[in-house]
């Protein structure tokens, strides 16, 4: 026992050495995120406090008037729901039609490398140039109402109703992303391995239970990465839904992000429009932190 603790106290040392040294690796990365990110956060978070203009020179400051203005400005509460309904219909229909691909393209069918690559390409495409083709393809005369026409169906105007054109934006989003979660899963897939699967084929496991008992648990870490990524993107969506629709008709596609830039770049009101960019931020984290914390807790509880 004597001999025993100058050897744990070296270790100790040893240990304890060895954490420090590795923190010291962190220090220069920090250092970039504090200068590049997070100062400039903050900075940016403090003049939502202020009137300015994003020209003027002088900020006064108005405490929380900005805030106090978002909460009570309709056309923002309308941004806000606007924003939610994209994020959680693209969260859902995005990861399922993923997750369908993924387990059509790793069945042993002769075509699946083509057909990865053929769901796989729309998210190349910048979210820019997929907004303008999709404008045309959703147009009066585009290829979706000359396709419904074939069989009888009245054209639509799929952009420019009211009641059609946040679905018709999440479809497109849907579209381009389903391609990307596929690939996540499908890579999750591919790790499982072969013999469990020949196995409950053996004992007469069918399909549905196949997936369900085997694979579905496997899958936990793919879900919880492809659930993140929608959930964020689909709260900071703007590209597509500025090209196609600027927001409209009538603000029934004003996400927040397309709200927020309106006021700050084109009327002129910079620190109400960082107001909603701070708002914005904190949406994106609670719901992003909350459902980590709940994947989490379910991927604890299946193992």
């Amino acid at each position: 026992m004597a001999l025993d603790r100058p050897v744990r106290r070296r270790k100790g040392g040893i240990d304890l050495n060895h954490r420090r040294g590795l923190w010291l690796f962190l220090v220069p990365a920090a250092a970039i995120y504090i200068f590049i990110v997070l100062y400039p956060s903050i900075q940016g978070a403090a003049l939502s406090f202020t009137d300015w203009n994003g020209l003027d020179p002088v900020k006064n400051f108005i405490g929380f008037d900005n805030y106090v203005k978002l909460f009570h400005d309709p056309k923002a509460l309308a941004s806000v729901w606007h924003t939610l309904i994209i994020a959680f219909t693209i969260t859902i229909v995005q990861n399922l039609v993923g997750l369908l691909l993924a387990l059509g393209v790793n069945s042993k069918i002769k075509s699946r490398n083509v057909l990865r690559v053929v769901f796989f390409a729309p998210a190349v495409i910048t979210p820019v140039a997929t907004g303008y083709l999709w404008q045309n393809l959703l147009g009066q005369k585009g290829a979706v109402n000359e396709f419904f026409g074939f069989f009888g169906i009245p054209p639509v105007t799929w952009l420019g109703n009211q009641s059609t054109a946040i679905w018709a934006i999440c479809v497109v989003i849907i579209w381009q992303f389903a391609g990307y979660s596929m690939v996540i899963f499908l890579a999750n897939l591919q790790g499982i391995p072969q013999e469990v699967i020949e196995a409950s084929m053996v004992d007469g496991a069918g399909p549905i239970r196949r997936f369900w008992s085997i694979i579905r648990p496997e899958l936990a870490p793919s879900l919880t990465i492809n659930l993140m990524l929608s959930i964020i993107g689909g709260l900071k969506i703007f590209d597509q839904v500025w090209v196609m629709t600027g927001g409209g008709p009538g603000g029934s596609t004003e996400t927040m992000s397309t709200f927020l830039y309106k006021n700050a770049f084109q009327f002129g009101d910079f620190a109400y429009g960082i107001a909603i960019a701070v708002v914005l931020a904190i949406l994106v984290g609670i719901i992003s932190g909350g459902q980590f914390v709940i994947l989490g807790r379910q991927n604890r509880g299946s193992k």
